[in-house]
């Protein structure tokens, strides 16, 4: 069955219009970031900006208050959503780990009696090159791939993605490559309508003041939104203004917030510094680069794998509606699993299941003496190949119980069963 992309989407993103646009987990938190940005300028407009509107009397200019407020507003809407919509540059993950990296490495196994046994171990990091230097790169176990340079998994989002930043919980989205960009502008266009409102409010005190002769306080009392709108967005521009700040900064060093916070004290050298002119050029000149997820693709989804029916009424009808005799049969099973165990070969065990299946004679306690009384027991079959979890947002490897690696013969100290055993 064909579905797209979207729908089946390994990450914890939220999709809306059918795929059109991305979203992270916590999208809901971005209702609230609209409402903290529209609900002080409608205040602003009704209260303020609208009794502005004859104070300046050349050309009627008071209006252009009312209207600036409004675009501007709108102007950062649309850089929040432009940030929170789209594709930070989300890496598609890989259906199966890079074949050619896996290696083979002697283990110490407590099952094969404490000797070296060969198992498929995966570097865990690798070396590339950028401007010259030697960067090392990890392995995401979740992705099942190597991650490009300045690229991160994030935890919330569950996806690796290029030249990451952090995860903004105000916009709901990851902050990379492909929206770093309108991030910044809306923190910066935000500082700037904060700025604005704050302006304004403070000029309609002073008209408040020479229209009726009196002092700051009596302006107040005849006008508090504006007073409440000044103390707002000072609060605000400690955090806007600050994060402002903060992100020239980066810019101008060629970082990203997640390498500033984690190779601060490494004294590292930042390889990606190409200088204050070009790192501003590369963030606000350069091209975005297009989305490597198709996400309104189709895909084929995978078929579940056939399990064996073990449903209870399946196994009364087999049964005959005996419980006694589905128990003996299940003690018989475990004694001949244990017999295919510990044959040598599989035309060995194609036969046992013939011969069981044909309703052949059964082992006699001497058979059973002669296969346990062996010198070597047969190999032992155990699972090495990894693969990872899709469903977990830990790294961990899974052991899939298809592939199969056959080890060395194990040796073993001889058992003896008696008959009255064996028939057990």
């Amino acid at each position: 069955m064909e579905k797209r992309v979207y729908e089946v989407w390994k990450g914890s993103n939220k999709f809306i219009l059918g795929g059109r646009l991305i979203f992270g987990p916590d999208a809901k938190s971005l209702l609230v970031t609209i409402l903290l940005i529209t609900v002080p300028v409608v205040i602003f407009c009704v209260f303020v900006a609208r009794h502005l509107r004859h104070a300046f009397s050349l050309y009627n200019a008071g209006y252009a208050v009312l209207v600036v407020a409004i675009v501007f507003t709108i102007y950062v809407l649309i850089l929040l959503f432009l940030t929170s919509a789209r594709d930070p540059g989300i890496i598609p993950r890989n259906s199966h780990p890079p074949e050619e990296e896996f290696r083979y490495e002697s283990s110490v196994s407590a099952e094969a009696g404490g000797r070296q046994t060969p198992s498929l171990q995966f570097p865990r990091t690798k070396e590339v090159m950028v401007n010259g230097f030697q960067v090392r790169v990890k392995y995401c176990d979740t992705c099942m791939l190597y991650r490009p340079p300045r690229c991160s998994h994030c935890s919330i989002c569950n996806n690796c993605v290029e030249r990451f930043d952090h995860h903004c919980p105000w916009v709901g989205q990851c902050i990379g490559l492909r929206n770093y960009r309108y991030f910044f502008m809306f923190v910066s266009s935000a500082t700037l309508l904060c700025i604005y409102v704050f302006s304004m409010s403070a000029v309609y005190i002073k008209v408040l003041m020479d229209d009726h002769r009196g002092t700051v306080w009596k302006a107040m009392q005849e006008s508090p939104p504006s007073i409440i709108l000044m103390a707002y967005c000072f609060i605000a521009l400690w955090f806007v203004g600050g994060l402002t700040g903060f992100h020239l900064y980066l810019i101008a060093t060629n970082q990203t917030t997640y390498e500033n916070f984690r190779f601060r004290a490494d004294n590292r050298i930042n390889v990606y510094n190409l200088g204050c002119p070009s790192n501003f050029l590369e963030v606000f000149c350069t091209k975005i680069k297009p989305s490597k997820n198709n996400l309104r693709a189709f895909v084929r989804e995978e078929a579940p794998r056939p399990t064996l029916p073990s449903t209870q009424g399946a196994e009364a009808e087999d049964l005959g509606g005996d419980p006694r005799s589905k128990v003996e049969d299940d003690l018989d099973i475990g004694e001949d699993l244990l017999k295919i165990s510990q044959r040598r070969n599989i035309g060995e065990i194609d036969e046992d299941i013939r011969s069981r299946g044909s309703n052949g004679p059964a082992h006699t306690a001497l058979d059973v003496d002669s296969i346990l009384d062996s010198d070597h027991r047969a190999p032992t079959i155990r699972s090495e190949t990894r693969h990872s979890s899709w469903g977990r947002r830990s790294g961990s490897w899974e052991i899939a119980p298809d592939d199969v690696l056959v080890n060395s013969k194990v040796t073993e100290s001889r058992s003896h069963i008696t008959p009255k055993e064996a028939r057990r």
